[in-house]
Formats: structure tokens, C-alpha cells, sequence
């Protein structure tokens, strides 16, 4: 688990660098300044898949102890 989250990270510092690269063009959501609207609520939804995803984890390691320790 721990080696998926710096995995995430390192991709996350190698690839925001390349977005602000790419400042010079303008486009509608840019311009009338809902482009924060739109990367605010793809943050909240990667940050709830990624929310669920630990707590599955958590959930099946724990059921997996459950089955080894029954079985």
C-alpha cells in the first residue's frame, strides 16, 4: 500500500510541472474563471476513489485474517 501512495506521488511531482508548461493557452473555462470549479470537483472525486479504495483494502485484509484464522 505504502509503495502504491509514493508511486501516486511521484507521478503527481512529475506531472504538475507539465500543466503549469502549459499556461499560455487560454481556453473557455480558463477565461471565465470556472477552470478552479472544474479542478476542485475532479480533486474531490479522485480523492473519494482513492478514499474508498483504503478503506476496501482495509476491509479485505481484514476479512482475509478472518479466513485464514477460521480456515
Amino acid at each position: 500500500m505504502k509503495n502504491r501512495i509514493i508511486s501516486f506521488l511521484i507521478v503527481m511531482i512529475l506531472f504538475v510541472p507539465s500543466l503549469r508548461a502549459q499556461t499560455n493557452n487560454t481556453d473557455f473555462m480558463h477565461s471565465i474563471g470556472k477552470i478552479y470549479v472544474v479542478v476542485a470537483v475532479i480533486l474531490a472525486i479522485f480523492a473519494g476513489i482513492i478514499l474508498f479504495l483504503i478503506y476496501l483494502d482495509r476491509k479485505i485484509s481484514r476479512l482475509e485474517k478472518q479466513f485464514d484464522k477460521n480456515g
